[in-house]
């Protein structure tokens, strides 16, 4: 009404034509509580009318033309525009106001839908009031029960449940009914990929001293075939016994390195002897590290990296064509399991020298821990066959009441050599119970997280994280764009110390997290003051390539965290048939207290990170890692330039620049956040796509992910890391031939543009970015 009577005025204002009037349009833009106002005044549209011929013929009849006399209208049109003016202000004003009312609402009302952006409309959004946090940790922690958590254990355990079998097929099923009991919204998604299995007629063998040894465990993606060589005992089998051996004048090279399992993967085992040209590599439990019997078998993997490595960096979907191509991460000598008593009986006959200091302190009865001479031969044949497999990765959801595009991921591996009770029975029957915790929560007791939860069951993780990285890299464009965090419940108690690996985002979280859930052993106390004034030091850990959370921090930049109660010894059964309820209890006194412990670390960590109004990622944890990373290369740089080494042409400017640029636009973020309502939606959106893109935009676009896969700058592997940026200087320093500095100023200049890169999507809009190179 307002507006028709604005119109009226102003028509009669110039000679009470219709023609004149202002049009207001209104209008949402796509994040849905931004309006625009839109003002033009007709006349003009019909002066360019009029100049095309039209104007003349509206109302479909000719107009006089008028001589104004000015010494007569003149001030009173002067007044009335002055009238129309004024009434205009106040309308717009009027419209201003009532649009800047719609953008101050905390959310926005159950009658509009939000769109995401992409452009798809998400479900209408209610107001209700939400509870506060702590209400939400102590509803929490009363419905996640040990009575509970014993009878999903219960339900979910499995004598054989190997990838890809009829095991694994049920438990994905079981996991499917129960997502949908709680009201999940579920979906699957399959896969078929190469895995290799042992032979299913023949044997793989090692022989020495005429005496040939079938062994019924195997490594898979092993090169397949025989090699020969004379036999050296190379203790863990890491670079620096590798590198010790040299130093005491032994040749690696045709060698086959009988090494002891543990402190490292067996891919990693195998990479660092085909580095060194040897042969093969035989993988033993010793004694002093695995307590059970001389004749188990061991099962693992060799590839170095994840997921299906005849499909490196695409994902193995029914309708992949499967090219010519395999994952660089595959080794090209052999490699298998042997028993202890295998190894026993092959190491009683070395000769040669003695093994250095403290590596004959094994437990392999009537063996001197020779390291082995030229004569002592030793054959290895491997006949794994290379299989196809359809594999079922398992889903529910639960969506979030305000950006319900936006979700951590919970996720735990479902098969298993064998029983696999420690490695996934355990895993798997948590994240059915952060299901239906959370699902009641919801139902009964009116939680609204924000944002949403995603449960993920995968399979084929005992080969590398298959199914999860076949995921990743199957949707890898959406979900680090909406992926806020991953949070890996697999192998989670297998002692009773807590240590983590995460993106350093997530370290605090972590820490609030451990200050608010109770010990195991001690009610009265927090999990944080177990660990001492210095918790990073005590509790974080570097995260290895075998981690399971590894491919989504380093391969597709989404901040990851794994956890697990642990000992100073590595958990014995896993790679082996014997990983039982009966093993673990044996292992540990009050597994059900640590398995309830380990579900609410997990449950209050995915609660905090939907119920805030941003999300608990501190981008300034980056800031010390990058600038110490810098400060290391800086010193090695004024060396090699001091002794001539490295051209003084080449500058450290630029990256310390960089480091610096990030360095202020962390600063200002956290600065913003603190200057920042809360309350605005759109706000809150905003900052939180800054604070999720920092992970992701840490992945260098330089390389290939076919070849260099894990693209993290600091955390990854490959050619473009700062680590392999210092691993370089050290070579130059050495004199090795692999020293190149063309090739070092292309990794100054990559690593330096990846971390500038970030800082400016960091840093906001573009007119507020800092760039100074």
């Amino acid at each position: 009404m307002a507006m028709d009577q604005a119109r009226s005025t102003i028509s009669k204002i110039f000679n009470g034509e219709p023609r004149s009037y202002t049009r207001f349009n209104l209008t949402q833009n796509m994040e849905g509580d931004n309006s625009q106002v839109e003002m033009k005044l007709s006349s003009d549209m019909d002066e360019e009318a009029e100049g095309n011929g039209v104007g003349e013929h509206m109302n479909h009849h000719p107009r006089p033309s008028y001589v104004s006399k000015p010494s007569q209208r003149s001030s009173r049109n002067i007044c009335f525009m002055g009238i129309a003016i004024l009434l205009l202000f106040i309308i717009g004003y009027l419209v201003g106001y009532l649009a800047h009312r719609k953008a101050d609402k905390t959310y926005p009302s159950c009658a509009e839908a939000l769109t995401t952006d992409d452009g798809e409309v998400m479900a209408p959004i209610e107001t209700v009031p939400s509870l506060d946090w702590s209400d939400i940790t102590a509803l929490f922690k009363s419905k996640l029960t040990t009575d509970s958590i014993d009878k999903s254990l219960s339900d979910f355990s499995s004598d054989s449940h190997q990838a890809g079998s009829s095991g694994d097929e049920a438990l994905a099923n079981k996991l499917m009914e129960r997502f949908k009991d709680y009201g999940m919204k579920t979906w699957t998604d399959e896969h078929f990929v190469r895995v290799q299995d042992r032979p299913s007629s023949g044997i793989n063998k090692v022989t020495f001293q005429n005496k040939t040894y079938a062994e019924s465990g195997f490594l898979a993606y092993s090169a397949t075939g025989s090699a020969q060589g004379a036999a050296l005992y190379a203790y863990y089998g890491q670079m620096d016994d590798l590198r010790r051996l040299q130093d005491l004048n032994i040749d690696l090279t045709g060698r086959v390195l009988l090494v002891r399992a543990g402190k490292i993967s067996p891919a990693e085992k195998v990479a660092n002897a085909a580095s060194m040209n040897a042969s093969a590599v035989l993988i033993y439990p010793d004694p002093a590290d695995y307590s059970f019997e001389r004749d188990t078998d061991l099962f693992g993997h060799v590839h170095l990296g994840c997921g299906d490595p005849y499909t490196p960096a695409f994902p193995s979907f029914n309708h992949t064509q499967f090219p010519p191509a395999k994952s660089s991460g595959l080794p090209a000598i052999p490699a298998q399991t042997i028993r202890a008593s295998t190894a026993a009986a092959i190491m009683r006959g070395f000769g040669g020298r003695d093994s250095p200091r403290g590596w004959g302190d094994g437990g392999l009865r009537d063996v001197a821990y020779k390291l082995g001479s030229d004569s002592d031969l030793i054959a290895v044949e491997v006949n794994n066959v290379l299989t196809e497999k359809k594999i079922h990765n398992v889903f529910g959801v639960i969506k979030g009441f305000v950006d319900a595009d936006r979700y951590v991921v919970i996720g735990a591996q479902r098969d298993a050599w064998g029983p696999g009770y420690a490695r996934s029975t355990v895993g798997s029957s948590l994240l059915v119970e952060l299901a239906r915790t959370f699902s009641e929560m919801i139902r009964n007791n009116g939680f609204k997280p924000k944002r949403s939860v995603v449960f993920a069951s995968w399979s084929a993780g005992e080969y590398g994280a298959v199914g999860a990285t076949e995921w990743l890299e199957g949707y890898l464009s959406s979900l680090n764009m909406n992926a806020f965090s991953y949070i890996s419940l697999d192998g989670v108690v297998t002692g009773s110390s807590f240590k983590a690996s995460a993106s350093p985002l997530l370290y605090d979280l972590i820490q609030s997290t451990l200050k608010e859930v109770s010990s195991p052993t001690d009610a009265n106390k927090s999990l944080y003051s177990e660990a001492g004034s210095n918790w990073e030091a005590s509790v974080m850990e570097p995260m290895r390539m075998s981690d399971p959370a590894y491919p989504f921090q380093a391969f597709s930049g989404i901040p990851s965290v794994s956890f697990r109660f642990t000992s100073d010894k590595e958990y014995p059964f896993f790679g082996t048939v014997l990983d039982t309820k009966r093993n673990l209890d044996s292992k540990i006194f009050n597994l059900r207290a640590l398995t309830k412990t380990a579900g609410e670390i997990a449950g209050q960590m995915a609660l905090r990170l939907v119920h805030d109004h941003l999300l608990r990622l501190n981008v300034e944890k980056y800031t010390n890692i990058i600038r110490s990373k810098v400060a290391q290369i800086n010193k090695e740089i004024i060396s090699l330039q001091s002794s001539g080494r490295v051209p003084k042409t080449l500058k450290m400017q630029w990256l310390m620049s960089a480091l610096g640029s990030y360095s202020r636009a962390s600063r200002n973020l956290n600065t913003n956040i603190q200057n920042s309502d809360l309350e605005d939606y759109e706000q809150c959106r905003i900052i939180n796509n800054r604070i999720m893109g920092v992970e992701r935009d840490l992945l260098s676009p330089y390389v290939s992910p076919r070849e260099s896969p894990f693209r993290h700058i600091l955390l990854g592997s490959g050619s473009h890391t700062l680590e392999a940026l210092r691993a370089h200087l050290a070579a130059i320093k050495d004199g090795s031939a692999s020293g190149n500095i063309d090739l070092l100023r292309n990794q100054f200049a990559l690593a330096t543009w990846t971390i500038q890169s970030c800082a400016n999507a960091l840093a906001g809009s573009v007119w507020e970015m800092d760039n100074e190179i």
